[in-house]
């Protein structure tokens, strides 16, 4: 039997979310056209509007590769090492995610999701993917909840920390913020 090939436009459609990530992560949901994405994935405007029926899908699309990304990390992640507590787990886990972030596009992505999460279908995004990131926290780790709540707060501090720029003020307050939080640098 023959390998099924994929049409053009289900061929593209990774190629576009990833585009779709890179612009909107650059520019937010306000900044970044549709243009703009097809630019980035080398394509026409007008076929990007042919997969994807406006803007606000296209980022439904980016949200969605990101935790893509971030589940697949977090999948790969190491935590096999014997009768792990939950607590070295979880650390592991936030581990992999530091290393994942350290170029930001990830990172930025979610902070713009979080910005326009009035939007229905990106907030739908948005807690999808956080439902899917704190479900396989939980299961991986076997940690109670409030393990795992202080790992997605933890995660979250550390994006407002790099995002605002915490970690290079030399500050009492920011010290405070930042210390143990590993950032690798982009």
């Amino acid at each position: 039997m023959a390998a099924k090939t994929l049409s053009t436009a289900d061929s593209r459609r990774p190629l576009i979310a990833a585009a779709a990530l890179r612009a909107f992560s650059r520019g937010g949901y306000g900044g970044t056209t549709v243009a703009d994405v097809a630019r980035e994935a080398g394509i026409s405007t007008a076929y990007v509007f042919k997969l994807f029926p406006g803007k606000e899908q296209l980022f439904v699309v980016a949200v969605d590769a990101c935790f893509d990304q971030i589940e697949a990390t977090l999948a790969s992640a190491d935590t096999s090492h014997g009768e792990a507590s939950p607590t070295a787990v979880l650390d592991k886990l936030g581990d992999a995610y530091a290393d994942l972030i350290a170029d930001r596009t990830l990172l930025l992505i979610q902070v713009h999701a979080q910005s326009v999460a009035g939007i229905p279908a990106i907030g739908d995004a948005l807690r999808r993917g956080l439902a899917r990131i704190t479900q396989f926290a939980k299961e991986r780790s076997g940690g109670t909840d409030l393990d795992v709540q202080r790992f997605i707060a933890y995660g979250q501090l550390c994006h407002l920390v790099v995002a605002a720029g915490v970690a290079d003020i030399d500050e009492e307050w920011a010290t405070i913020l930042s210390h143990n939080l590993r950032h690798p640098t982009p």
